[in-house]
């Protein structure tokens, strides 16, 4: 594999066979390249420069990488595709899988420690990140590449029993859809921001790739509503951002119990609005 895979997907290759796991563990790995570092530094200088009334808010925000001008978007497509990523994501798939970054969900993640109960408070407390933990082939595995962090919070990954304080150039991966996990720490309204990115992984056997892009149609939808949920709801100051905020963190917590259960109760919730509307 070359330094770079420029966005394209790539075979796991051949070798040893490996055998199919239940899921992805997550896995710790630090950008040592001298030149992947300078880019780093620059990309976060850009952010500060760009983001900087919003960094002062102190509220949690993700931007589109796809939404970024075009040459930031390249230099994330560089370290995105690094081969120090994409090969500790094969090495865990058997030989013959496809691994496919969807980029159309990448995004650039600035944080502070929040915990207001808006919609941003789930990003910091125990969850999954999707909710499709009982897809039967392929997986998404998601890397958060660390431009810019301190080790003042870890991340716990429950799943893999794995955590990490995570530290500037420094990288996390996680199967999207099957690893709890959440930020431990002691919240300092002072401390200093972190500046990540969230990139996504489609990994699928050769012949199975178009099925399980289908599969994950439906959850991509979800994905983009409850995204903008959480941001709409970030950091509430309004009553109907907080009732949104609230909302975020139950269906989060029924999440947690089964991905099911919130499907279940919004099905219900329009049953029951339907009946009524009838009755009227």
């Amino acid at each position: 594999m070359s330094e770079q895979t420029q966005g394209a997907a790539i075979d796991v290759g051949q070798g040893q066979s490996r055998p199919r796991k239940r899921m992805f563990s997550a896995r710790i790995g630090r950008f040592e390249n001298r030149d992947q570092r300078a880019l780093m530094d620059e990309l976060a200088r850009w952010v500060e420069d760009a983001y900087r009334d919003e960094l002062k808010a102190r509220s949690s925000m993700h931007v589109y990488v796809r939404k970024l001008p075009e040459d930031i978007a390249a230099k994330i497509d560089r370290l995105r595709d690094a081969d120090v990523i994409m090969s500790a994501i094969a090495e865990q798939f058997p030989e013959g899988s496809v691994i496919t970054p969807m980029k159309h969900t990448d995004e650039l993640y600035l944080s502070h420690y929040n915990r207001d109960f808006g919609g941003d408070h789930g990003l910091f407390a125990k969850h999954y990140d999707g909710n499709l933990r009982f897809m039967p082939i392929g997986a998404v595995v998601r890397s958060l590449i660390y431009l810019q962090s301190d080790a003042t919070y870890k991340v716990v990954f429950g799943d893999s029993g794995v955590e990490k304080a995570f530290e500037t150039y420094d990288f996390g991966l996680l199967d999207f859809h099957k690893e709890l996990h959440w930020v431990e720490g002691e919240y300092n309204p002072e401390d200093q921001q972190r500046i990540l990115l969230k990139c996504n992984y489609l990994a699928a056997p050769r012949n199975a790739v178009w099925i399980t892009k289908a599969l994950l149609g439906a959850n991509t939808a979800v994905f983009y509503v409850v995204k903008a949920a959480m941001e709409y709801s970030k950091s509430p100051k309004t009553p109907l951002q907080h009732i949104v905020g609230y909302v975020c963190n139950v269906m989060r917590l029924l999440n947690n119990i089964h991905p099911l259960v919130p499907i279940l109760l919004i099905l219900t919730l329009i049953v029951a609005a339907g009946w009524g509307l009838s009755r009227l």
